[in-house]
């Protein structure tokens, strides 16, 4: 089932569930999938991913900006329920654990670039799902270890 498809569903549970803030959230990430979409022809899940990262991030915006304690609480339940839809990616503790049999590896690299590099390869061959910049902390952690 393609996220599209997944938000969709929810729409009709959450309109079911009488459940106004999800139903109000997932409609507009719905919506801006109908317009990249109708932009570019199609839409894959990742461009989909892209989309609700990108209502995250102005959620999270938002929120460090908002002083109002109702608007905080709804700001919060939309964050919830958009990282909901994401793939569950690894923190950077986790990266680190993934990445324990290339730690001499990583510090003999030289740079932080090419380690990061180094990581992100053994990582994909994994099919570990990461986020550029919890990679790059778990090699700085790596690296700055002893």
């Amino acid at each position: 089932m393609t996220l599209v498809e997944q938000i969709k569903a929810r729409i009709s549970q959450a309109m079911k569930a009488r459940n106004t803030i999800e139903k109000e959230i997932l409609r507009v990430a719905l919506g801006e999938m109908q317009i990249a979409e109708t932009r570019a022809g199609s839409l894959s899940d990742d461009e989909a991913a892209a989309i609700v990262r990108k209502l995250l991030k102005s959620n999270h915006e938002t929120l460090g900006l908002t002083a109002d304690a109702e608007q905080k609480q709804t700001l919060t339940q939309e964050i919830a329920i958009l990282e909901s839809l994401l793939p569950k990616t690894l923190g950077v503790d986790e990266i680190v654990t993934q990445l324990a049999p290339l730690a001499e590896q990583l510090r003999a690299a030289k740079s932080a670039g090419q380690a990061t590099g180094i990581a992100v390869k053994h990582l994909k061959s994994a099919d570990a799902n990461v986020g550029g910049k919890d990679v790059a902390a778990a090699v700085e952690r790596i690296r700055s270890s002893t």
